[in-house]
């Protein structure tokens, strides 16, 4: 009987954005999924995050994606969630979706092979 590989999940949240679709409310410096919307208990990122941990509860590591002037927020949101590591990845200037994504999938494929050293 041969064992089964475990497959590590290894989640990434793109929370990038020019703040131009909620405006007045959202804003370049303070986009949506940084707002607590309608007295939510938590902002949109904080959503996905509590969405993401619903999957799978081991889960630590959480790629990040997000504009370099955002980083704060993200740190900030994210001290309500104490076990999750975040991989932020900080642009410095907003390129899409494919770039962004390359890095992640990169920062992952890292993040497999210290494990697997580790």
């Amino acid at each position: 009987m041969t064992a089964k590989k475990a497959t590590k999940i290894i989640p990434v949240v793109m929370c990038g954005g020019v703040g131009s679709r909620l405006w007045p409310l959202s804003r370049a410096e303070f986009p949506k999924q940084f707002l607590n919307l309608y007295g939510a208990e938590a902002t949109l990122f904080q959503s996905t995050i509590e969405r993401i941990i619903a999957v799978d509860d081991s889960i630590r590591d959480i790629i990040i994606i997000t504009n370099e002037a955002h980083r704060f927020f993200v740190l900030d949101q994210l001290s309500r969630f104490p076990t999750i590591i975040p991989r932020l990845i900080l642009e410095p200037v907003s390129r899409n979706t494919a770039p962004a994504l390359t890095l992640a999938a990169l920062e992952a494929q890292s993040l497999v092979a210290d494990s697997k050293q580790g």
